[in-house]
């Protein structure tokens, strides 16, 4: 990424999503390195959260839909998304 073509975002969205057919999906805030911290602890399969209502999606295993899409669970807790920084 190009820093000067791509300035960050000031901060991140109350509910973002990783799914094009959601309405909460952003591509071009999706295009940054995005972390989710769920109760404290770094999580790397987020599919979506809402940080205002308190929960995250994640994929349940290997099991999908009859569409082919992946099943997804609803986590409640306290959700903080951040930026990664690169350079750390």
């Amino acid at each position: 990424m190009n820093e000067n073509t791509n300035p960050t975002p000031a901060q991140l969205p109350d509910r973002l999503s990783t799914d094009p057919r959601s309405p909460y999906y952003n591509a071009d805030l999706l295009a940054y390195d995005i972390g989710v911290r769920f109760k404290g602890v770094e999580k790397n399969n987020v599919e979506e959260y809402c940080v205002s209502e308190g929960w995250i999606r994640v994929p349940a295993g290997v099991a999908k839909d009859r569409h082919g899409n992946p099943l997804t669970i609803k986590l409640s807790g306290t959700v903080e998304p951040y930026f990664r920084d690169s350079a750390s």
